[in-house]
């Protein structure tokens, strides 16, 4: 508003040109040209009408834009643990918020923006600090996949299987058509060809393809899978269920060639 009314000042008392004005008040000559014709429409030169403060000048130029206090919070701690259930997205629960709630409901980009700030606001958090070539953390995705068997034509729902590095998150995935044992394995072996070598530890998640006795504090990975930690001479973390990667075991062995 100040700019504005140094605007109409310079031009309807000191008669400059749109041009000496821009270069007076740092603005461009279409800014200057904006503001005067706005003025002009609604009725306003200068000097001011009498007992016209910066607010009412707003008001009269651009209308009142102030947004009445109509939205609905969302229930951000609710987000929060639903976004942990799998196949559940930001997008699916802002959809269900507007849906439920109508014109009260802030728009898609404003529940991220509210949601992010909120999570911001949480203290809780836990540092993990990877070395290189330490941990390969392993694991199947939630959701299938749709494929076309070559042989037979019939659509199969494959199994994700993933390997990430802790240090630097380089990620190897595969498709396979089941989670069993046999699977399991070549997998991990392809994984290792594809990064080139082998970390010091394997962690993997409390899945049955890798652990026979499943425990909240000390799960037991099958023998196969012990076995081929052996053969590679390295160690393994199974994590326990609702702790994905903490440790439970210890090393069995030294580090073979390492992943860098």
């Amino acid at each position: 508003m100040q700019q504005i009314k140094e605007v109409l000042r310079l031009y309807h008392k000191g008669k400059l040109a749109y041009s000496q004005i821009a270069l007076a008040c740092g603005l461009s000559k279409g800014v200057v040209g904006k503001y005067l014709s706005l003025a002009k429409a609604k009725g306003i030169g200068w000097p001011l009408p009498e007992g016209m403060d910066e607010a009412q000048l707003q008001s009269r130029l651009f209308g009142d834009n102030t947004r009445p206090k109509r939205y609905v919070e969302p229930d951000f701690a609710a987000i929060h643990q639903e976004l942990k259930r799998k196949g559940v997205t930001l997008q699916l629960l802002g959809s269900e918020y507007s849906a439920v709630h109508g014109e009260r409901a802030y728009r898609y980009s404003q529940f991220c923006f509210h949601s992010q700030r909120w999570r911001k606001r949480q203290k809780r958090s836990m540092r993990q600090l990877h070395r290189a070539g330490e941990k390969l953390f392993i694991d199947y995705c939630g959701p299938t996949v749709p494929i076309v068997d070559a042989t037979s034509g019939e659509l199969r729902q494959a199994q994700v299987f993933v390997a990430v590095l802790g240090a630097s998150s380089y990620t190897y995935a595969e498709a396979t058509w089941t989670q069993e044992l046999p699977q399991w394995i070549a997998s991990h072996q392809r994984a290792f060809a594809f990064f080139g070598g082998v970390v010091e530890l394997l962690v993997p998640d409390n899945l049955r393809s890798g652990v026979t006795k499943a425990c909240r504090y000390d799960p037991q990975p099958n023998a196969t899978y012990r076995e081929l930690a052996r053969h590679l001479r390295l160690g393994h973390l199974t994590g326990r269920p609702g702790f994905p990667a903490l440790p439970c075991l210890a090393r069995e062995g030294v580090r073979s060639k390492t992943v860098r």
